[in-house]
């Protein structure tokens, strides 16, 4: 049983996605996104390719300020102080803290997996021993990975398997206790073994944590996420629970998208 950091798991909105626009050199990527989503669920974002799932699921930490001439318009309110972290004239450091990001392939730092977890604890400004100690067991506890290093806390992360580092990023996103995870592909490039693991992990996380996750699989989709957000060409189709998405879409597009007529 994971440990929990929430004080509450009550249906309370984490996120007010509204009327969200992108734009990158003028040329629109995302149209007029509105939803909200709650603490505790867990949300996939699909679509064909090119629709703009990942731009989206970037959004919310702002990673497209690394790149020129991108633009937002509308709101992402993250609560419960209501602040829109596409404001100009918000901290994009502190927004980034607030969310914890997972890539398509395991990216650990070339560190120690202890110092890969407490790396943004220390960012956090955390400098007791103790408490980062702590900490880096929580994290790893809840990324159902510490029985499997604990013993090895200070050797190079790159020894452990491709499974076993996407866990240990998957530690080192939570450790910073965010309010929402978010997860492009996690485990497109693992094997099924690694993958049950994954997927059996974000069942239990997201009984403590909001996610976010970007897959190409149906199968998963159904096992992993509450609910569903159908984007095509940038427009939100269809945003309903997943079973319901899944078995009886309200959208033609959905339908033929679900059915595999195309995508």
């Amino acid at each position: 049983m994971p440990i929990l950091w929430c004080n509450s798991l009550k249906k309370q909105e984490v996120l007010e996605v509204n009327e969200l626009s992108v734009s990158a050199y003028d040329r629109p990527i995302l149209k007029n996104i509105t939803f909200t989503l709650n603490l505790g669920e867990a949300l996939l974002i699909t679509g064909k390719s090119g629709c703009g799932k990942t731009t989206f699921l970037r959004c919310m930490n702002r990673m497209h300020d690394l790149y020129m001439n991108t633009k937002y318009e509308g709101e992402i309110i993250i609560h419960p102080d209501r602040i829109n972290i596409i404001s100009k004239n918000i901290d994009v450091v502190k927004v980034r803290m607030r969310f914890g990001m997972v890539f398509q392939r395991p990216n650990p730092f070339p560190k120690s997996i202890y110092e890969n977890v407490a790396y943004g604890l220390k960012i956090k400004g955390i400098k007791s021993k103790s408490e980062l100690d702590e900490r880096v067991e929580k994290a790893l506890k809840m990324a159902a990975l510490w029985d499997e290093v604990k013993d090895r806390l200070h050797e190079n992360a790159y020894i452990l398997s491709g499974g076993q580092q996407q866990r240990l990023c998957i530690a080192r996103a939570i450790a910073t206790e965010p309010d929402v995870l978010l997860l492009d592909e996690p485990t497109s490039a693992l094997d099924p073994v690694s993958t049950a693991k994954i997927e059996e992990l974000l069942g239990e996380l997201k009984n403590v944590i909001t996610i976010m996750i970007v897959t190409h699989s149906p199968q998963q989709a159904a096992r992993v996420s509450d609910f569903t957000a159908f984007l095509y060409y940038g427009e939100l189709i269809e945003y309903d629970r997943t079973q319901k998405i899944f078995v009886n879409p309200s959208s033609k597009i959905t339908e033929k998208y679900i059915s595999g007529t195309f995508g």
